[in-house]
């Protein structure tokens, strides 16, 4: 990896980051997201620093944003030990450096030590290089949603994924 990366988790005072690199994302690869550009820069500042409720981790090369992966939780108490992987982006001129792999490692060990069991997230088929990075990573495909989104006036195919967290087989 890239020498003076550092990960982090956001707080309210990182809001100023946070939306730099998550509207970089979704203006560099539009095609990735379910999210537009343009409903993320509508959002108020109340709901940007509302985002931040849920754990959400950046990389920082030189105090500027070049990467983002999010936590988000599922709230219902038979859920609860569940999560899902949200914005997940890497500036392009970093990718294949491991930052990626360091990311995912902060909040898998985020999600670890709140308790939960096991992590889920969606991909577009659109995206071969990011479903093959989640399978290194021990993630396996459990579904395919057609239409998952549309884009472009084309639709989408959502490759669903998991990976459990503990050697419990699941009950």
């Amino acid at each position: 990896m890239s020498t003076g990366i550092i990960i982090k988790r956001l707080e309210a005072s990182d809001v100023d980051a946070f939306r730099r690199i998550r509207l970089e994302a979704l203006r560099a690869e539009p095609a990735n997201f379910a999210s537009t550009y343009e409903d993320w820069a509508a959002l108020s500042e109340d709901a940007w620093m509302q985002r931040l409720d849920n754990p959400v981790f950046a990389a920082f090369l030189d105090r500027e944003p070049v990467g983002l992966m999010g936590l988000f939780p599922e709230s219902l108490a038979k859920m609860a030990h569940r999560a899902s992987i949200m914005m997940v982006y890497v500036r392009k001129n970093l990718r294949g450096t491991g930052l990626a792999r360091e990311l995912l490692a902060a909040v898998t060990d985020h999600a670890r030590n709140c308790g939960i069991l096991q992590l889920e997230l969606v991909v577009s088929a659109e995206n071969p290089a990011a479903m093959r990075f989640y399978q290194r990573e021990g993630f396996v495909e459990y579904g395919r949603l057609p239409g998952g989104y549309i884009y472009d006036g084309k639709e989408i195919v959502d490759v669903l994924m998991m990976r459990r967290l503990t050697d419990q087989p699941v009950q």
